[in-house]
């Protein structure tokens, strides 16, 4: 059997192999690996000794194929791609294997699943002006039945910036308390 290229490798279909967890896709390791051996049975791959970052931990992958060695590297993460604090066995056998599939691709073999991963997160607006407004709203209130309906579209609003929710929580709380008083 003749190795193939990467740009041969790299048009390889894998779309029907893949799982969707979340908003994110995943290539399962053993078509990978079955794929990677069907194009070159040669290949071997080890696994790196982890490394900690604070409480997270780092997995490393090395394949060889195709004539040479390429590593990859992966952090120990949850289907939300967050870093895992003291992580278990299970989380890191699958890490290592997520890496192992993540390694396969920069072969060719899946690689345009991780078109984009590289991507910052998407920037977190500022709407701390936008929520002082909605806090004066929320004061404005005179019932409980108005406060509810003011925090609820609020929250709608402002639910992208966590520092906003919470002082629009805060503002509810205060002026439910002082209806609350009111009503007594």
């Amino acid at each position: 059997m003749t190795m193939k290229t990467f740009n041969e490798l790299r048009t390889i279909n894998v779309n029907e192999f893949v799982e969707r967890k979340g908003k994110f896709t995943y290539l399962s390791w053993t078509w990978a690996v079955d794929q990677l051996l069907q194009n070159d049975p040669a290949a071997t791959w080890t696994f790196g000794d982890p490394v900690y970052f604070n409480e997270s931990l780092m997995v490393f992958c090395t394949v060889t194929a195709m004539g040479k060695s390429m590593t990859c590297q992966m952090p120990v993460i949850n289907n939300m791609n967050k870093a895992i604090s003291n992580p278990n066995a299970m989380d890191v056998n699958t890490a290592m294997m997520r890496c192992l599939v993540k390694c396969i691709s920069l072969f060719g073999i899946g690689l345009y699943i991780y078109a984009g991963e590289d991507l910052p997160d998407e920037e977190i607006p500022d709407l701390t002006a936008e929520a002082d407004k909605w806090v004066l709203a929320i004061a404005g209130t005179k019932t409980m039945d108005e406060l509810k309906e003011i925090y609820g579209a609020a929250y709608k609003a402002l639910s992208k910036d966590k520092s906003a929710v919470d002082k629009l929580a805060s503002a509810k709380d205060l002026q439910k308390g002082t209806l609350m008083a009111l009503q007594s």
